[in-house]
């Protein structure tokens, strides 16, 4: 992500300084990489620029999406494929993922700067496609663990950055929009993708089910690339910059930028666990087949579509910082309310609000970011920090809810009270933060509204 911020460096508007301490910067002698300049005379939208939105939306959509979809193959691999295999031990295999789209993602930012994108689009798709296929052949935990868990996410952390930055470059007047249009891809690749698993599944094997997704996965890349590629001379001279720093010590002196990764700590913690566990909680605890429960994922999925949307409406008209707020302390209260829980319809109506205002906390935080960071010469480094320290948020936080399952569980039975519980609880604290975090940034960063 912090090379994504690099890439549409032209957009900031940043005052002098991101905080006091910044005056030490002479004195370093950082990591670099390359900032990238705004793209120079390129066209501002256009037809070829919608093109390459259509191209990252089903780049999101393979990526994201089957990060978004592994709550089905938890609940299948947890009931049926690997029975000796506890919750927390198979959450792993999804948070693993995650954390290595989100820190890979930082660490080949690099790549991007120097002009390396086409090369990282293609290898990327291929070693996620490769992961498919060879995840079909799978029938161990640690077999699975190294294709669905490492590999991966491996070759989405090659993915994250160009999918993103090349959209922010080829849009001035309506960047917003084509960036909210892109990463709507995330919840629509996870509904195709949960909807594949559970209709194939029933008619044919493990293997032969995720193989078909491979296709449609490899299918979907092909149509994609010539979409984002083909004639891509839009987004200017990626390769041309100078050098930045990759890693501001600094940071760890300013209270904003500690306040505002402690809430996304907080926050992610939290945020994935009722995706990773809806489908066994609705089949264990409310005794539904396993194509309703895993219905109930896609309706959560397409909620957050709606959540992503109206969220980014309101923080149009009103700043960020109530939506993200609003948003962060819904979803722990959301989370909390899941205890009571007790029939079909009405886990369908958490699923539904829980997705809807969870939806916002993916596109929310870095909107506010240039106002923690308003120094446009770190803000790309802060941020990836700030990112790269929030993956593991993304690592941790639904082994250890899968974990609290096990907690007062007899003859077989599952405990979920401990995992609504930390899940709730984790997020409204991090929703508690936010409202430190606004206050500090009203107080420190003289701002003219307290909009932000």
């Amino acid at each position: 992500m912090a090379s994504s911020l690099n890439a549409e460096k032209g957009c900031v508007t940043a005052k002098p300084s991101c905080s006091p301490s910044t005056a030490e910067d002479g004195d370093e002698k950082p990591a670099t990489t390359l900032t990238v300049p705004a793209a120079q005379g390129s066209v501002d939208g256009g037809t070829r620029a919608w093109l390459q939105v259509a191209g990252s939306f089903i780049v999101f959509g393979n990526l994201w999406g089957m990060t978004f979809a592994f709550g089905t193959f938890q609940s299948y691999y947890e009931l049926t494929y690997l029975p000796s295999s506890d919750a927390s031990t198979i959450s792993w295999i999804g948070t693993i993922c995650t954390f290595l789209l989100i820190l890979g993602g930082i660490a080949s930012g690099p790549l991007f700067d120097w002009g390396y994108f086409r090369s990282m689009l293609i290898i990327g798709a291929l070693v996620e496609t490769l992961s498919v296929f060879l995840l079909s052949l799978c029938s161990e935990y640690y077999q699975i663990l190294l294709t669905q868990g490492i590999l991966s996410g491996l070759g989405n952390g090659l993915l994250y950055i160009p999918g993103l930055a090349l959209v922010g470059r080829a849009f001035k007047k309506h960047r917003a929009i084509a960036m909210g249009i892109t990463t709507c891809g995330a919840p629509v690749g996870g509904i195709i993708y949960t909807l594949m698993f559970e209709r194939l599944i029933n008619i044919m094997s493990f293997g032969w089910t995720v193989r078909i997704m491979g296709f449609v996965m490899l299918a979907s890349y092909s149509i994609a690339f010539p979409l984002i590629l083909w004639r891509a001379g839009n987004v200017g001279d990626i390769s041309s910059g100078q050098a930045r720093k990759l890693f501001d010590k600094t940071a760890f002196k300013d209270l904003p930028f500690w306040c505002y990764t402690t809430s996304n700590f907080l926050i992610f913690c939290g945020y994935m666990v009722p995706f990773y566990y809806m489908a066994s909680y609705g089949q264990l605890e409310l005794g539904m087949n396993r194509s309703d429960a895993n219905y109930v994922i896609i309706y959560a999925q397409a909620a957050s579509i709606i959540g992503r949307l109206v969220a980014s409406f309101a923080a149009s008209r009103v700043g960020v910082m109530i939506p993200w707020t609003i948003c962060a302390v819904s979803s722990g209260i959301f989370c909390i309310a899941w205890i009571g829980v007790k029939t079909p319809g009405a886990f369908i109506a958490y699923a539904v609000l829980y997705g809807c205002f969870s939806g916002a906390l993916i596109p929310l935080p870095p909107s506010v970011f240039p106002t923690v960071c308003p120094d446009v010469k770190v803000l790309g480094a802060r941020l990836g920090m700030a990112q790269g320290i929030g993956s593991f948020a993304s690592l941790i936080g639904s082994p250890i809810a899968g974990a609290l399952i096990s907690i007062n569980s007899h003859g077989g039975s599952r405990n979920y009270l401990g995992l609504q519980l930390f899940g709730g609880l984790i997020m409204a604290a991090g929703g508690g933060n936010l409202v430190i975090l606004w206050v500090l940034l009203i107080r420190q960063r003289e701002l003219t509204s307290k909009l932000i």
